[in-house]
């Protein structure tokens, strides 16, 4: 698989990502122990993870696979913190006491001495910015975290922090950020891209398949056996399924025709070829899934076919960002 350049930093992570937002709900030990060889063997190096998925549990089988089945130091390991875990002064947040705190509690489930990517998962406006980004500042010194980045910033966050991170030489600098983007959702271009490219981030993008509904499997109704059947995660995936989605799907349908492939991987390349992205974060819930997925690393789209997507899929920018 491709390697790229994370940002403007030394770190080189695969170009497709893998995420762990339901191991250990709908994605058991076992399934993510195969899901993590099949990507490993396929050349991926980016795994991706948070505190708060499954109350940490997602960490703790990450954790155990990095100690008996793949070798730590094969792995780009990311995870996040933040987002509120538990009652309490440091159950969440940004403070300070609650990132070290998080970072610590993630270090023990992950069964590792260091973070290679630890990310801010949310903006807090209740603690002060720069008590904030001065935990990643410890985190780093004290070698618990390589690099820092954050994630689902807007764009006026993500140059404020950025600004306050890369440009002071006594900062850690931010190298990423993480977002949903995809076809179907491309509200980061008019402000997030624009600061990230002028502040040296990379992107990593979650739900790049529209949180499933670029597959085309929900055209016509939902099969009982997918996410969007289920009760915890149907409002996730109802989220994309509207009218405009059901035309960005049958520009799909028609270019994965012509290509000769599907829609996923139509719709897969076309974000991780898009400029600012790094790597789209795979959310497989089956290994079958996730190899297929796998297989988009042939797949370079036409311009032609790429400059139609655009334009159907094409957000509404207004004054400030057409000037």
């Amino acid at each position: 698989m491709e390697q790229r350049q994370l940002g403007h930093s030394g770190l080189r992570v695969s170009r497709l990502a893998l995420g762990t937002m339901t191991w250990g709900l709908d994605v058991t030990a076992d399934d993510a122990a195969e899901q993590l060889t099949t990507f490993h063997d396929a050349g991926g190096t980016l795994i991706d993870t948070a505190d708060v998925y499954q109350d940490g549990h997602a960490e703790e089988i990450l954790g155990d696979l990095l100690t008996h089945h793949i070798p730590r130091d094969e792995i780009i390991l990311a995870t996040k913190a933040a987002a509120r875990r538990k009652p309490g002064p440091f159950g969440g947040g940004a403070s300070r006491g609650a990132l070290l705190a998080a970072l610590d509690e993630s270090l023990h489930r992950l069964g590792t001495d260091h973070i290679d990517l630890w990310q801010l998962q949310a903006w807090d406006p209740s603690v002060p910015l720069d008590e904030t980004l001065a935990a990643l500042d410890t985190a780093v010194t004290t070698g618990r975290v390589r690099y820092t980045g954050i994630a689902n910033y807007t764009g006026w966050q993500t140059a404020t922090a950025a600004a306050h991170q890369n440009h002071h030489p006594t900062r850690t600098p931010l190298i990423s950020t993480q977002v949903e983007y995809s076809l179907l959702e491309r509200g980061i271009e008019r402000e997030v891209v624009p600061a990230t490219a002028h502040h040296g981030l990379g992107i990593l993008a979650w739900a790049p398949l529209g949180r499933g509904v670029l597959t085309g499997k929900y055209r016509n109704a939902t099969p009982p056996d997918s996410r969007g059947a289920t009760t915890h995660l149907a409002g996730y995936v109802d989220h994309h399924r509207t009218e405009r989605a059901a035309r960005i799907v049958q520009a799909l349908l028609t270019a994965a025709e012509g290509l000769n492939t599907t829609p996923a991987h139509v719709a897969l390349a076309w974000v991780r070829d898009r400029p600012g992205i790094t790597a789209p974060i795979l959310g497989a819930r089956t290994t079958p899934q996730l190899k297929t997925a796998l297989t988009t690393e042939d797949l370079t789209l036409p311009p032609a076919i790429r400059a139609a997507l655009d334009d159907i899929s094409a957000p509404q920018h207004t004054y400030p960002e057409t000037q």
